[in-house]
């Protein structure tokens, strides 16, 4: 199963589920806004997105992960708007047999998702001047 959910305002993580007597993996990941960006202090990132064909192409990419990987769900939500520091922009959960193959996907589904996916994001800086936010990694 596949959820995927792009939200303006706070993420309501998705809940545990004992029932998932197959899986010996859940994987929970939480992407959180850092107080800096580029050495800089910042007060809030501000995620945009390509309206209507994010979460398309974010529906594409997590249906890619449960081809390409051994997992059974992958669930996803990406905040848009102004998201402060310390709060999260992104929520994953993946569910699979075994930690190793969850653990791969994760990390193939985060940089897929930072590359491939049209949500920008723009670091606030405390002058209130907003400079680009890119992952080089």
């Amino acid at each position: 199963m596949i959820k995927i959910e792009i939200v303006k305002g706070p993420i309501t993580p998705f809940p545990s589920d004992d029932s998932r007597t197959q899986d010996g993996a859940e994987l929970i990941f939480n992407g959180r806004v850092r107080a800096t960006e580029h050495g800089e202090n910042i007060t809030v990132l501000e995620y945009e997105q390509y309206e209507g064909m994010a979460e398309t192409e974010l529906r594409n990419l997590a249906e890619n992960i449960v081809k390409r990987f051994p997992v059974h769900d992958l669930f996803c939500k990406h905040r848009v708007g102004k998201v402060k520091v310390g709060e999260t922009s992104l929520h994953v959960v993946i569910w699979s047999k075994h930690r190793q193959e969850g653990i791969d996907a994760m990390s193939w589904f985060i940089v897929e998702l930072k590359n491939r996916i049209p949500i920008w994001k723009w670091a606030i800086l405390e002058d209130g001047s907003r400079i680009p936010s890119e992952c080089a990694h």
